[in-house]
């Protein structure tokens, strides 16, 4: 049997504006189990922003619970939150989010270097998660000397460096063209065969196919979640980034 990571149940999300209540999520209710491949879809003002960053412990919800492996993280404080997120959640980000001045090495240390990990076991991960995506001869390249997909895969090795219980990835080609797009869903999809836990927000039908399993909401709510019989197994391209 699977094991439960991820359970949310009747997860709201209300914000105060001026003397206006908004409410991005309504009742939300779901469940991830460990090493599934989930996308999250939604139009503009569906939620799905709302819930990632409740699910990537960057905000609470105002009622509901979140459980993640096993902690209710729902009533956690912002330094409890910051743990979480450290030690059991990798990010990617449709911006990259790389420091421009450092190379793609101290790129991926960052994690461990908020860890409080020794200099040298540091390295030693960040030079084992590059090279387990590809990039082993562009260590001390910085951003300006990569590729769009280079760079993207830079914020996949610094996710991966610090062993996290999922991956949650934000619009990941979003700025990619199709090609470089495609390499990179390659790249999630050894991740996920290799046991890794993924969560994709992503807008574009096309790219949630990669997925095993997609959520779809709308005004706050799930609207339909179901898993993918024919998802798209994309090839092996992206040495060529």
């Amino acid at each position: 049997m699977a094991k439960n990571i991820i359970n949310i149940e009747h997860i709201a999300k209300i914000y105060q504006v001026g003397t206006e209540e908004v409410r991005a999520l309504s009742d939300v209710s779901l469940r991830i189990d460990q090493n599934e491949y989930v996308a999250i879809m939604g139009p503009s003002g569906s939620g799905k922003s709302t819930l990632m960053n409740i699910l990537g412990c960057l905000d609470t919800p105002t009622r509901g619970l979140y459980d993640f492996a096993g902690n209710n993280v729902s009533q956690m404080n912002d330094n409890q939150l910051a743990e979480i997120r450290n030690k059991e959640i990798g990010f990617v980000f449709q911006t990259f989010n790389l420091l421009p001045r450092s190379d793609s090495l101290h790129n991926v240390e960052l994690p461990l270097i908020y860890a409080g990990m020794s200099s040298a076991e540091r390295k030693e991960k960040a030079k084992i998660a590059l090279e387990k995506v590809g990039l082993g001869d562009r260590m001390d390249h910085k951003p300006n000397e990569l590729s769009g997909g280079q760079r993207q895969r830079v914020a996949i090795a610094r996710a991966l460096v610090a062993n996290p219980s999922i991956i949650l990835a934000d619009e990941p080609t979003g700025n990619l063209d199709s090609k470089t797009g495609e390499d990179i869903m390659f790249l999630f999809n050894e991740l996920h065969e290799l046991g890794n836990t993924i969560i994709l927000v992503t807008h574009e039908e096309y790219i949630a196919e990669h997925a095993a399993r997609i959520i779809r909401l709308r005004d706050g709510l799930v609207e339909s979640d179901a898993e993918i019989n024919n998802r798209i197994i994309p090839k092996n391209n992206y040495n060529e980034v």
